[in-house]
């Protein structure tokens, strides 16, 4: 049972730093944005970089949602 709980707090521990970095991204945004003015240069490299963090969100939710069980027929 020992080794089940220390997997599962592991995964808990993954997921938690997933999330901190999701809200950590998200909150930064607006300042980010402001920073960056009206530079279409800076612009693109923010909407580059919020894209790849979506895809890295997305990927990291997929991998630790587990598939969906069979429902047994009676």
């Amino acid at each position: 049972m020992s080794k089940e709980f220390d997997d599962l707090t592991a995964r808990v521990k993954a997921n938690s730093d997933v999330l901190d970095s999701a809200v950590a991204l998200i909150n930064g945004i607006a300042g980010r944005i402001e920073a960056a003015g009206v530079d279409p240069v800076k612009l693109q490299a923010l909407t580059t970089e919020l894209q790849q963090k979506d895809d890295e969100l997305a990927a990291a939710i997929v991998a630790n949602t587990p598939a969906p069980q069979p429902v047994p027929v009676a």
